[in-house]
């Protein structure tokens, strides 16, 4: 693999970390922010899903800038956005401050998780894209298992703890934005956006150093091409896109309603409905995000060998046991299994939805309309999973919390059929192939 490629893709992956670590650190500071503010459970759901609310706004305005700036700068204006969220969370003086500076960390979030992916699909050769897209989710589970680790060795400092999980995000923020002035721009939105053939074809070269001059120009008219047919020329909401539309909005539908980010938003607060003490909990919680990351370097060495379908297969069975053995340890009092359960659960979604979601929306839409499609496939994740946060604290006070494990079960059922009956498979085909295949001309 062309190294320079290996160091933007991981470049741009980078934006993942800091989606993991801001997404999750307020898991271990959700408590003591409900304390220090004595926060009702209706104000503590809005004040915890705020992040979520700007990364829903985020998401839905994502794609417009990285169409109409390009992939660089708004990958770099991403890197400011963390910065700003994580200094003003730490310094907040009351609620208000505090959701205004999360929403701006959710902004960021959101933008990312259409930039990011589809920078690194448009850049990625096509027997490698699944491991380099997938390694955006991978720095999300490693920043999320770095949020864990760091509230638990930060838990015992005092009473401002808090402020310091929320606060130290800001490091890597810089050392992000610092290292994506040396990405250069995706040569597909110079090609396709900007009609700069000179600028796109020197990025080609890049990327395909030992290419011939003739294939780095058959390449630039492939990319031309595909951005000159109908579909790309015209409207996102059109019939011929109806194929791509449709799985991008349900596989992140599905991805929120196995109950992924209520999980690890309140890890602490389930294993404390077992039984555990919090210092246990939470200790627990770092076991969930060690899992994530040991099974997302599964799902990645697996993406472009079985492909994504075939993940999603696995992930589908590993949430409907995993779930519905929680629900039952919940329903019988059989506490114990709960960890062990929810361990699973966590590993199903990392072989499966974690590692094919962001690869797999990155790919289904054409050229042109790849910022539009990721802008959907990411919007559609975000409003679920902030509906989804704002309402777990009551669910689990008004229902027993078998129910509410059952229920996510039941939707996992739906997604196995939905796997069976509709997706397609994209492993190592071209972009502009999977455009032909999906009947978009």
């Amino acid at each position: 693999m062309n190294g320079r490629i290996l160091l933007w893709s991981i470049t741009s992956a980078l934006a993942g970390f800091l989606f993991g670590f801001d997404t999750v650190v307020i898991s271990g500071a959700e408590q003591s922010i409900q304390a220090h503010w004595g926060l009702g459970a209706g104000v503590h759901g809005i004040v915890m899903a705020s992040a979520l609310y700007g990364t829903v706004l985020g998401s839905l305005i994502g794609g417009w800038p990285t169409d109409r700036f390009g992939r660089k700068p708004t990958l770099l204006f991403i890197g400011i956005l963390y910065i700003v969220g994580a200094v003003g969370s730490a310094l907040a003086n009351d609620p208000v401050v505090f959701i205004a500076a999360r929403v701006i960390g959710g902004l960021g979030i959101g933008i990312s998780t259409v930039a990011a992916p589809l920078y690194i699909s448009e850049i990625a050769p096509p027997k490698y894209r699944g491991r380099l897209a997938g390694m955006f989710q991978f720095n999300i589970v490693f920043g999320i298992l770095m949020a864990f680790l760091s509230n638990a060795l930060l838990a015992g400092i005092g009473e401002n703890a808090w402020r310091w999980m929320l606060g130290v995000a800001a490091f890597p923020s810089l050392a992000y934005a610092a290292l994506c002035l040396g990405l250069p721009e995706s040569p597909r939105w110079l090609l396709g956006k900007k009609n700069d053939r000179e600028a796109g074809m020197k990025v080609l070269r890049l990327i395909e150093p030992q290419a011939s001059e003739a294939q780095i120009t058959s390449d630039a008219d492939a990319i031309l091409a595909a951005s000159s047919q109908k579909v790309s020329k015209g409207r996102f909401w059109t019939r011929q896109l109806r194929t791509p539309i449709v799985l991008a909005f349900l596989i992140a539908f599905f991805n929120q309603l196995s109950g992924i980010n209520a999980i690890l938003y309140f890890a602490p607060r389930i294993f404390e409905l077992t039984g555990l003490a919090a210092k246990a909990a939470l200790l627990q919680s770092v076991g969930i995000g060690v899992t994530n990351l040991i099974f997302t370097f599964v799902g990645l060495w697996l993406i472009d060998r079985l492909g994504r379908r075939t993940l999603l297969f696995i992930g589908s069975f590993g949430y409907i046991g995993s779930l519905g053995l929680t629900a039952w340890a919940f329903f019988t009092n059989h506490y114990s299994i709960v960890p062990v359960c929810i361990f699973a659960f966590i590993a199903a979604h990392a072989v499966g939805q974690g590692a094919v979601i962001w690869v797999f929306i990155s790919e289904i839409f054409p050229n042109r309309h790849r910022a539009e499609g990721q802008t959907l496939g990411s919007s559609t994740h975000w409003i679920f999973a902030a509906l989804l946060t704002t309402f777990f604290p009551k669910m689990v006070s008004a229902f027993p919390p078998g129910y509410v494990f059952l229920f996510f079960a039941a939707m996992m059922v739906l997604q196995l059929i939905w796997v069976i009956v509709m997706v397609p498979e994209t492993k190592g085909v071209p972009l502009e192939q999977i455009q032909k295949r999906l009947a978009i001309q």
